[in-house]
């Protein structure tokens, strides 16, 4: 036997053994899966799709006005029939001559999706994605033929049928995704069977339900090496901890402050790594700081509403913050739905006659849900009506129902991409501490979710008729403190201009409105050493939102230290430095405290 012939025959044992390892784990592998899946408490059938009704009504139009212009049909169908033809003729081209056919560079696609080599140069996927781009056109041709539809329905049909688009993209099937076939080439399948490995580990973290990991979940531990700037607990009931940060300078502000993080996700967004945490470094201002941790809620809390939040959380946090630092009044922080929930509270002490609340600042908190933005289509009543059984029937919001909401708001950056990468090219997820945060998710009390959904996303009462909370009818003209609205440009959760409809509804004299680059997470998250995003500014309130924007200044670098001027001038003289808690408050537990610990149910 010639040495070749020896080589051969140890690699086709190799291959052989390798196959059959293989073999063993997948089956070892299907059974986990099985096991994985009969875990799975699914949420309410109706928060998967709209109502029937809304593709009815789109059908319906869209045959209506072809009918009535039934040349416009004929010539688009022609004009399909025509492009597909001569993709498949290209393609036949290019197997028999190996040179792609002659085309504009602006007609090649830009989509990141698309990026493989392969896509451009093979002809059987170039023919794939011409397919594919070539329908996905014609989807949206068919959407906005569908000519009578009020602009609700049209936004709903055109977020779901572009759902159904990324879904049916060829990157998300095996078959037809380059980067995925040649991973499986090179490694002789053993990226599918790592794949196929975490796929059911995905499914066994989150009782069956397909939640693809973001992030490496090993490569973090709260109070470790995420979350630690140093504090104590010195306050916890049953629905917060009040957590306050250990003095970084030898003087601070005599007024504190208190951070009220929404309770949709941790509060640890705001300390992430000493690099970008604004907790520290609004101590090393010379603050006092205060910042409430939120109890994730199980069944159990099903009847805790807006007014627990409201009297449990922040009236309790202020009045043990104010006992704590001897101070009169607080400077008080609202961020996202905590910044819309600030501003009941507002009106609710309003009404009191509390003024205990020095000023207010606001990130990225809505507070006039006339416009719902990119979530007009889950606040219908179909969906609305599916999350009050699914709540009915928990207890609670679960996490992975919220988050599946906001993933498929960037289905593919958030859902498809990280999908990919991990079931098909059978890598592991990055160790990447936002995306770490993002996974991290909370569940919410049933009680408040139909009271957020139904009296101020979709009736809007807060800033119409009044919201009817605690024995009060809260307005958002009753707020009328200092205030400061820092809001993101591209902020699809709380759109800025959203925001400052909100704001200019308020009755307060001395407002502030600043519009920072980027989004949700990365424009309030944006420390002045990254010199990153930039940010606007304008004083004048008298016009709408386009008016302000056209006439405001840019600026250079994070809004931070502007923030921070602002603040310094409502927060009193310097006194020596406090020590977190008193004798009244003795430290409970060390920063980040325990309730942030506590996962989400599935």
């Amino acid at each position: 036997m010639t040495t070749d012939q020896q080589n051969s025959d140890q690699h086709d044992g190799g291959t052989r053994d390798r196959m059959t390892e293989n073999l063993s784990r997948v089956e070892t592998l299907s059974q986990r899966l099985i096991a994985a899946l009969s875990q799975r408490n699914p949420a309410n059938p109706t928060l998967n799709a709209p109502s029937q009704d809304l593709f009815t009504r789109a059908a319906t139009s869209y045959w209506t006005s072809a009918m009535e212009n039934p040349g416009k049909l004929y010539e688009s169908q022609v004009a399909y029939w025509t492009r597909s033809v001569r993709q498949f003729m290209d393609a036949q081209k290019m197997m028999l001559t190996g040179i792609p056919p002659e085309e504009e560079a602006d007609e090649l696609p830009k989509d990141k999706r698309f990026k493989n080599p392969l896509w451009a140069t093979n002809p059987y996927f170039r023919y794939i994605r011409e397919q594919y781009e070539l329908n996905a056109q014609a989807v949206a041709d068919a959407v906005a033929g569908a000519g009578d539809l009020d602009p609700v329905e049209r936004q709903r049909l055109e977020y779901f049928s572009r759902q159904i688009v990324d879904m049916m993209a060829p990157t998300n099937f095996l078959g037809t995704n380059p980067d995925a076939l040649e991973k499986a080439v090179e490694t002789e399948g053993e990226s599918l069977v790592k794949g196929l490995e975490n796929l059911v580990a995905d499914l066994e973290a989150n009782n069956g339900e397909m939640v693809v990991r973001l992030a490496d979940e090993s490569a973090f531990k709260l109070g470790g090496n995420i979350a630690t700037t140093p504090g104590k607990v010195v306050y916890r009931n049953e629905l917060m901890e009040l957590i306050q940060y250990a003095p970084a300078t030898e003087k601070v502000r005599e007024i504190p402050i208190v951070i009220f993080p929404p309770w949709i996700n941790k509060f640890y967004i705001l300390d992430l790594t000493e690099k970008n945490s604004l907790i520290k470094w609004i101590t090393e201002q010379g603050y006092t700081l205060f910042v409430v941790s939120w109890m994730n809620p199980d069944a159990s809390y099903a009847d805790v509403g807006l007014e627990q939040y409201i009297e449990d959380g922040y009236l309790t946090a202020i009045r043990e913050v104010r006992s704590i630092t001897r101070a009169s009044k607080v400077n008080a922080v609202g961020y996202c739905i905590a910044g819309t929930t600030l501003a009941l509270t507002l009106s609710l002490m309003k009404k009191r006659g509390d003024t205990s609340v020095n000023s207010a600042t606001f990130f990225t908190a809505l507070t006039d849900f006339d416009s719902q933005g990119e979530f007009v289509p889950f606040l219908q009543d179909d969906f609305v009506d599916g999350i009050e059984a699914e709540v009915e029937a928990q207890g609670i919001l679960r996490a992975f129902i919220l988050g599946r909401t906001m993933s498929f708001l960037r289905s593919n950056d958030l859902i498809y991409t990280p999908a990919i990468r991990s079931y098909m090219l059978g890598e592991a997820p990055p160790a990447f501490d936002l995306l770490y945060w993002n996974g991290d998710g909370a569940n919410l009390p049933g009680r408040m979710t139909r009271q957020y959904l139904r009296g101020l996303c979709q009736q809007n009462k807060f800033a119409g008729e009044g919201f009817d909370l605690l024995g009060e009818t809260l307005h958002l003209s009753d707020v009328d403190v200092p205030l400061v609205a820092i809001t993101c440009e591209t902020d699809h959760i709380a759109p800025w201009k959203d925001c400052y409809r909100g704001m200019q509804k308020t009755s307060s004299e001395d407002r502030t409105f600043i519009v920072s680059q980027s989004g949700h997470i990365a424009g309030i998250v944006n420390p002045p050493s990254k010199k990153k995003y930039g940010h606007y500014t304008n004083g004048d309130w008298s016009g709408d939102h386009a008016t302000w924007k056209d006439a405001a200044t840019f600026n250079e670098g994070s809004w931070w230290p502007r923030w921070e001027k602002w603040l310094a001038e409502r927060s009193g003289k310097e006194v020596p430095a406090r020590q977190p808690g008193d004798s009244d408050h003795p430290p409970l537990a060390d920063a980040p405290g325990d309730y942030v610990r506590v996962h989400a149910l599935r």
